[in-house]
């Protein structure tokens, strides 16, 4: 008896695990309901594993930049860098993390110019890595020239990846979403 409500228990705790983790399609981009939340520094290689790429990956496949605009974006590479805080439990970062890679990928961004700090829910790390940042909202994107912040993306885009790194990194006039 005491076997059979063990293998019971085992089998429960399966299937729940395994539940929690299946995609929600929502038109072309994918959500993972997931009690997986990493907190501190990573890479974007740990998206790339399991739980994180049943998000990442189709969210990252499907999105196509504009050429014209990776091309221009080339052209303001320099001395950019990039720090990004997220919530692997958010869907606004589920989306716009994978679609920001793919930009950065296209133009053949170095990715060790990219900083990528994962939030809790409260948006805070152990560390404070977030702290004198004003991080309200995930994901935030803040980008940096020559070490100064130039400016922000706030958990969604206004036009789209692209646009809005071109415009920062051009630096066009750019209001994220939560700026007056």
């Amino acid at each position: 008896m005491k076997k059979a409500i063990l293998l019971f228990a085992a089998v429960l705790v399966f299937t729940i695990c395994t539940a929690q983790k299946k995609p929600i399609m929502t038109s072309q981009t994918t959500t993972v309901q997931s009690n997986d939340m990493l907190v501190g520094k990573y890479s974007k290689k740990t998206l790339l594993h399991s739980p994180y790429n049943l998000w990442f990956n189709p969210n990252y496949d499907n999105y196509n930049p504009s050429a014209t605009t990776i091309s221009e974006l080339q052209k303001h590479l320099e001395g950019v860098t990039i720090t990004v805080f997220l919530g692997t439990w958010c869907e606004d970062s589920q989306h716009r993390v994978p679609e920001f890679f793919k930009v950065i990928d296209a133009i053949g961004f170095d990715n060790s110019n990219i900083t990528l700090i994962m939030v809790d829910k409260s948006k805070t790390t152990p560390e404070q890595f977030e702290k004198d940042l004003n991080i309200t909202n995930v994901p935030t994107f803040i980008f940096y020239k020559n070490g100064k912040e130039i400016n922000r993306i706030v958990e969604s885009f206004m036009e789209s990846a692209e646009k809005d790194m071109l415009k920062i990194i051009s630096q066009q006039p750019y209001k994220h979403a939560y700026q007056d």
